[in-house]
């Protein structure tokens, strides 16, 4: 099993600048959804977004072409991928001849497929490649919804602590949305500050808005990837708070040139389009 210590995060590392995709770094995500008490069938749906912003090859006459990419990766999938390996494998374009962006978009789809499938059945992964034309129409928009962050709480729990996660006694059920920027967490391996932004949608009694802004505050010295933090989130909200529909959606700041964007939710629903905050 591939464990976090053994990936490339938090050591020198050679740069390779020929496609390699044996650099891709799989890590099961089955040991933390058992801390969590998630069993095989998962109590959501979902998707881990990512955006990448340094991918380059060359074509055929050895021109460099740039692009931007968004990939999106099922929650069922067996692993996440380690950051640092993706960027690291997406590097290993950067002096390898494709025919066309099709090619390149096709070796992605393979080969982030096989890493997040690694000892399962394939998992298909979205990929969706932007080229410099477009670039001007990738939209920037901040997260909807009732800011939590207006709210003057007093904070002093800074590891998760779901104790403080309470609905409103008596209160009439309620359908909203809550939003914080205020998500911060740390690499599991290197303790880097990992920042983020998180919407919270539900249905069902009204979730107490003071305790759960200083429960998503008490992450800022938490240690768990971006994916697992979200999940975590989604756990506690679904086993506290018990709301009829859940859905926790977090947008992550990059790092080495990507952004990883966790949604996971309770019921059938689309996918959000995959846009960026201003501090992404």
């Amino acid at each position: 099993m591939s464990r976090p210590q053994d990936s490339p995060l938090g050591k020198s590392a050679v740069y390779i600048d020929q496609y390699d995709a044996s650099l891709l770094f799989p890590i099961a995500r089955a040991v933390k959804r058992a801390e969590l008490g998630i069993s095989a069938e998962l109590p959501f749906l979902g998707a881990d977004m990512w955006s990448a912003y340094e991918l380059s090859w060359l074509n055929l006459r050895g021109k460099p072409q740039v692009a931007l990419a968004h990939f999106t990766v099922p929650c069922e999938s067996l692993n996440i991928i380690e950051s640092k390996s993706f960027k690291l494998y997406l590097n290993s374009f950067c002096n390898s001849r494709f025919a066309d962006v099709e090619a390149v978009k096709t070796c992605l789809r393979r080969d982030l497929s096989e890493a997040v499938s690694h000892g399962g059945n394939p998992t298909p992964i979205g990929v969706r490649i932007v080229l410099p034309e477009l670039f001007d129409r990738e939209p920037m928009h901040e997260l909807d919804g009732l800011n939590l962050d207006r709210l003057d709480v007093e904070c002093s729990r800074y590891t998760p602590a779901p104790e403080l996660l309470t609905v409103v006694p008596g209160a009439a059920p309620v359908t909203e949305v809550l939003v914080s920027g205020l998500l911060k967490s740390n690499c599991p391996v290197t303790g880097q500050p990992d920042w983020g932004s998180v919407q919270i949608s539900y249905s069902g009694a009204q979730i107490e808005q003071e305790g759960l802004l200083q429960y998503l505050v008490s992450y800022r010295n938490h240690n768990e990837f971006h994916e697992q933090c979200v999940e975590r989130i989604f756990m506690d909200l679904w086993t506290h708070c018990r709301p009829i529909k859940l859905t926790v959606y977090a947008r992550y700041t990059r790092r080495g040139g990507l952004d990883i964007n966790p949604f996971r939710t309770s019921c059938p629903r689309a996918l959000p389009p995959n846009i960026r905050t201003a501090r992404q």
